[in-house]
């Protein structure tokens, strides 16, 4: 018999707490509709009382994503749970998620609070959760680290109050699979009502152990698995979402479980997120890294050409890499490029969109004797997932060499205003910058820049990422071209113009610090 396993993604919750990552609304709602079509059961859109951004990001994913049920987190406190529902109700399948720390420690020093207080507290805010949502989501925070009588006594309690989910967080990642297989069952034999509830877990990958502590709970009764694209999440990140599913998919025959993953919709998901986020995937990280198909050794290579399973347990296919790609050029035509996009999953653009792609295709192309897959993939995750540009790079000039100073002169236009200024620098790339600062005006910090190469081969098309800080906010900028220079002067003006947006934005909203699970 096999069973279900419900895959619960907080990429954008969780995955956006991860330090240097700020998504805006467009790119919050991409990442939903490609969630949607990897097929999760259920995303945590947000928090929505953390911040304004947060709130309308919530509410709009609320409204446009019909499929999985959309959750947003919230305190076991009543205007955390109130704000959550505004920014829920417009949901085809809401669900309130919230929480209250349950360990010894976190009572006593964070909360302050005596056991018999967390307990009550926890009971009101659920029924009070129950009065507005159809589905409640309970979270025992540090719940691994909770004494099993109370831990059992709090959810058995929730249970009666209308808790239709009971998740529990290895917050700090500090368990082991034994000893949280054991939490796990410990739960299922003593506390009174579980088999009316699902049982979570959300694991945290402090000791690299995420991915295992949660594969040991669904072996022992958890039937819903919390994870985020690529691992992302707080400090070490949490349980990969990549991971856990072709675990279960490649070992079947151990765990004979399933999950309503498009597995082909893995590579995609994970590169869209990467480009998105500014955090890059390692070459060998399992399932999605770059290297993980890829085979040097002369033994491994003569394995695989008289049978791939000699060394590869399962197809890059199944992951949604493809063995041969269509190469599409200068000559290509609208319905070539059409076909191209719905196959690498961008059949949601709108005529407006579809339109600006080929038209960006047919400029990359004019630059590029091929334009390969990735390359599409990036002009529409670079180009057309943007928000307003006040800012726009017309011109821009650089002088350098190993002798010399660089200097740098850009052209930026500004609301039908022209403004030229010029710099100099450790380096192209540094004087560009400069001269982008004295242009716009604004002080800002650079906290990172890198440059990759998308595809092979000197016409490579190049991805500048960059992330600059402002009144302690980071913002990641992305820009692509085949001139390394012009992508990293794009990059870092994409990341100044989302910081503009982000400032007009929320100039009525005041960002509350909140703590998370």
């Amino acid at each position: 018999m096999v069973n279900h396993v419900a895959i619960f993604d907080t990429t954008l919750r969780d995955g956006e707490q991860s330090p240097g990552i700020s998504l805006n609304m467009q790119e919050k709602l991409e990442i939903a509709r490609q969630l949607e079509s990897l097929g999760v059961d259920a995303m945590e859109a947000g928090f929505p009382i953390s911040s304004k951004g947060d709130f309308e990001g919530v509410k709009a994913i609320a409204r446009q994503i019909r499929k999985p049920v959309i959750t947003a987190l919230a305190r076991a406190v009543k205007k955390d749970i109130d704000r959550a529902w505004e920014a829920l109700r417009e949901a085809a399948r809401p669900r309130i998620h919230t929480f209250i720390a349950t360990s010894d420690l976190h009572m006593k020093y964070k909360l302050r609070m005596e056991p018999k207080e967390v307990l009550e507290r926890a009971v009101e805010m659920v029924a009070y959760a129950k009065s507005l949502c159809p589905q409640v989501e309970f979270s025992p925070e540090d719940g691994s680290r909770t004494r099993p009588e109370f831990l059992y006594q709090v959810l058995e309690q929730v249970i009666r109050a209308g808790a239709d989910v009971l998740n529990i967080p290895d917050t700090v990642g500090y368990s082991t699979p034994d000893e949280f297989g054991a939490l796990i069952r410990g739960i299922q034999r003593n506390v009174k009502g579980i088999d009316n509830v699902v049982l979570s877990v959300h694991c945290h990958n402090d000791l690299g152990l995420a991915v295992a502590n949660s594969l040991a709970a669904v072996e022992n009764g958890a039937r819903q698995v919390e994870c985020t694209i690529n691992g992302l999440g707080e400090r070490a990140g949490n349980a990969a979402l990549e991971e856990l599913v072709m675990a279960l998919r490649t070992r079947k025959d151990y765990y004979h479980f399933q999950t309503n993953i498009v597995t082909e919709q893995i590579y995609r998901t994970s590169s869209l997120i990467s480009s998105l986020t500014g955090v890059h995937v390692q070459p060998n990280k399992a399932i999605v890294g770059a290297n993980a198909f890829a085979h040097e050794s002369g033994i491994h290579q003569h394995g695989l050409m008289i049978n791939r399973e000699t060394y590869e347990i399962m197809t890059p296919e199944s992951i949604g890499l493809k063995k041969s790609q269509m190469v599409l050029g200068k000559h290509s035509g609208r319905h070539a490029f059409e076909e191209r996009l719905k196959e690498l999953g961008f059949d949601h653009l709108s005529e407006k969109e579809a339109n600006e792609a080929f038209q960006k295709f047919k400029d990359l192309a004019d630059k590029k004797k091929y334009v390969m897959d990735s390359d599409i993939e990036a002009l529409i995750s670079t180009e057309l997932i943007q928000i307003p540009e006040a800012l726009q790079l017309e011109y821009f000039h650089i002088s350098s060499g190993n002798s010399l100073i660089a200097t740098s002169t850009v052209r930026i236009s500004r609301e039908g205003r022209t403004v030229e200024e010029a710099a100099c620098g450790d380096g192209p790339i540094d004087a560009i910058f400069h001269a982008v600062e004295r242009a716009t005006g604004m002080e800002i910090t650079l906290k990172d820049y890198r440059i990759r190469a998308i595809t092979s081969g000197k016409d490579a098309l190049g991805e500048g990422t960059v992330k600059v800080e402002k009144d302690g906010k980071v913002y990641v900028g992305r820009g692509i071209s085949t001139d390394i220079i012009e992508a990293s002067a794009k990059a870092y003006i994409n990341a100044i113009n989302k910081m503009l947006y982000d400032i007009s934005e929320n100039a009525n909203g005041v960002n509350e610090a909140v703590e998370a699970i």
